[in-house]
């Protein structure tokens, strides 16, 4: 299944969008389609939303702005990879970010990773609690749309750059040779 058979999209205006992300992205193997649609007046429990994946249902519902499209579709289908990631290699990124913590750094390269990391208490990295789990989730998918989505800059890309290097490098590790499952 290539990428372009990956997703199904319910507009052809989100076929068209998605075909120049989706070729920035690495390989992606499915054994099912994912939907992409429009969901006008999106929202989840903290109010507003550009996107939300629903893992078992395999279906991103999308409600943002043309230019926005890159980023919070890129987001959104690294949710998919996340999922499929396995422990091992969510538990290595996981301690990318916590040397991350350790060495004090600021910002993050998207909004959803960044209010998150904001919340977390010393306890949640060491307990590995809900709300760290939920952090390295977001950072990955928002890391992903900082390297795959085709933005140079944006004003959530706030991570200093040596730390934007240590991701890339870690993605570049991940992808090398392989296929990502989503």
């Amino acid at each position: 299944m290539t990428a372009h058979q990956v997703f199904l999209f319910e507009k052809s205006d989100l076929a068209s969008r998605a075909r120049l992300v989706l070729s920035r992205l690495p390989p992606l193997v499915s054994i099912s389609p994912i939907r992409v649609q429009r969901h006008p007046g999106l929202r989840d429990g903290h109010g507003p939303v550009h996107a939300g994946s629903f893992l078992r249902e395999r279906r991103i519902a999308v409600d943002c702005r043309r230019d926005e499209f890159a980023r919070v579709f890129v987001h959104e289908v690294f949710h998919f990879a996340w999922l499929r990631l396995g422990n091992s290699r969510r538990r290595s990124f996981e301690a990318l970010l916590s040397g991350e913590l350790d060495a004090r750094a600021r910002g993050e390269l998207g909004w959803s990773a960044e209010w998150r990391k904001r919340e977390l208490q010393p306890a949640d990295v060491a307990g590995r609690s809900r709300s760290w789990r939920e952090y390295c989730c977001e950072s990955f998918c928002d890391s992903a749309a900082w390297l795959y989505s085709g933005l140079k800059q944006h004003s959530e890309f706030t991570l200093g750059g040596p730390y934007r290097t240590r991701r890339r490098q870690w993605f570049d590790q991940l992808t090398a040779g392989r296929a990502l499952s989503i």
